[in-house]
């Protein structure tokens, strides 16, 4: 009986087990989950950068009350705006939270007028419709965009 009970246990405990191929296949796939919500990430200051707050503004999970016309203008009379190549963004970390969230922690270097910032902040990144999304509070946030009404000069 004894011998019965421990072979039941050995049995348990090695089927509870991940196989190695499923964990590596796991592993791999929260790999490849990070590097695409990096790239999307960087696509989303990409268009920043370039002012192209439309589609910028496709990319924002929806919060607040912002048309697409009042956040582009909120945009364009911001006073930061995302560097360029490799000054955008350093010592990057991201956690998985789901298949469709992360969250990704960076330096952002960031160009203001006559001068170079830099945040180092955590992002909450959801993936909807095939790309990844920032809260537009966020964006406006990092930006230091303002109120619409009276936004920074």
């Amino acid at each position: 009986m004894k011998r019965l009970i421990t072979l039941l246990f050995v049995a348990v405990v090695t089927l509870s087990m991940p196989l190695p191929a499923a964990a590596g296949r796991q592993g791999a796939d929260a790999e490849a989950l990070k590097a695409a919500a990096v790239r999307g990430f960087e696509e989303i200051l990409d268009l920043w950068r370039a002012g192209n707050y439309g589609e910028l503004y496709n990319r924002t999970l929806i919060s607040g009350k912002d048309t697409r016309e009042s956040f582009s203008n909120r945009m364009a009379k911001a006073p930061l705006k995302p560097s360029c190549c490799w000054e955008k963004m350093q010592e990057v970390a991201v956690s998985v939270r789901s298949p469709t969230s992360v969250v990704i922690r960076a330096k952002l270097g960031l160009d203001a007028p006559g001068e170079m910032a830099y945040k180092t902040k955590s992002f909450k990144l959801n993936l909807e419709d095939g790309e990844w999304r920032i809260a537009r509070s966020e964006i406006l946030s990092i930006a230091e965009a303002g109120k619409a009404k009276g936004a920074r000069k």
